[in-house]
């Protein structure tokens, strides 16, 4: 059975690294989600959160890289967030969400899908 997100395949060599990483885009989600918030690191709370959030995100970010390849990670890692962010962005800030930035969403999510799938055969 073959159970991949991206190349966290739950059966697969990098298992016990998928968790890691997931807690990691969860911090940087929101570090991003309070950066927002923070009007220009004005609002305090929303500052602390955004400090405590990358620093939680980077640490973790710095173990899934223990055992997994940068180029790799950083394609998740960056694809991910872009379109992650740009959905949070509707949702929680009212942000336009025109078919264009669907379609680039769409992009970023095959470019990363395509890095992963040359990771596999390389």
């Amino acid at each position: 059975m073959d159970l991949t997100i991206g190349t966290c395949n739950i059966f697969g060599k990098y298992r016990e690294q998928c968790p890691v990483a997931w807690r990691g885009h969860f911090f940087e989600l929101i570090a991003t989600s309070s950066l927002k918030a923070s009007d220009g690191l004005t609002r305090p709370l929303p500052a602390v959160m955004t400090v405590v959030g990358y620093a939680a995100s980077f640490y973790l970010l710095s173990l899934t890289l223990k055992r997994m390849e940068v180029g790799v990670v950083y394609a998740i890692w960056s694809g991910a967030g872009t379109a992650l962010m740009a959905l949070i962005g509707f949702w929680l800030f009212k942000e336009a969400l025109p078919p264009l930035k669907l379609v680039s969403i769409a992009l970023i999510v095959i470019g990363v899908v395509g890095l992963n799938l040359v990771g596999k055969t390389a």
